[in-house]
Parts: C-alpha cells; structure tokens; sequence
C-alpha cells in the first residue's frame, strides 16, 4: 500500500505535518521524515515527544491526515514530490509499537501509530 517513491521521500530530509480534529477544532504539529518508521504491516510509527493537543484530539476522533515530501526525490512536474497520507491513529505507551520508537528516540513518551486508509502522490 506504501508506495515506492514515498519510501525513498522518508530516506531524506523533510518536514511530516499531521492534522487532527478535536472538540475545539482542527490541529496541525510537525515532526521529522526521519522520526517515521514503517512496520511490516505498512503501519506508520512517529514519534511523540509533546504532542499533548493531537492525543487529546485522537482520543476525541482517530482520523488524522498527514503530509511528508522531500525536494530531493523527483515528481510527477519536476524536482520534489509529496503525499498526502488519511489514516486512523492511536497512542501508544508500552508494547513493542512503543519500544521499538523508544530505543531509538529516548525521548519520546509515547508512539503515534498510524493505519493507513489511503496514500495519495501530491507533486
């Protein structure tokens, strides 16, 4: 379901953004393209060091739309592409989702976990 391109996107620089909707609106925090790890099961892994206000809204509703790209990977016009990633996500605390993020970000408190309905190329 990942496609290819936006694998090799996740291997440079580039900012990931990740929306949520809560009780009071609509949320947008920011992390790192590479924080986000891939599981076997095509499953997104982030990272939460803060993240406070998307927990609370994920706990309210799970839908989360992210955004990933890197100027250094070519697109459908040209130099740069990006995605558009809508999925359900959850925080989680303990667990392998969680150790696997831990090890390898000490400081994170906790794992975004993302199951994607659907990715789609935007440049």
């Amino acid at each position: 379901m990942i496609p290819e391109k936006m694998l090799e996107v996740l291997k440079h620089d580039g900012v990931v953004a990740i929306a949520t909707l809560g009780e009071d609106g609509p949320h947008m925090v920011n992390t790192w393209n590479s924080y986000v790890r891939i599981t076997d099961d095509g499953r997104l892994l982030i990272p939460a060091g803060y993240m406070q206000h998307t927990e609370a809204n994920i706990a309210f509703n799970s839908n989360v739309l992210i955004t990933l790209g890197s100027s250094k990977v070519a697109g459908n016009r040209g130099a740069g592409t990006g995605f558009l990633i809508k999925g359900k996500a959850t925080f989680v605390t303990s667990g392998s989702d969680f150790d696997v993020l831990k090890a390898k970000f000490g400081w994170a408190r906790a794992t975004l976990a993302v199951t994607i309905d659907s990715v789609t190329q935007t440049l």
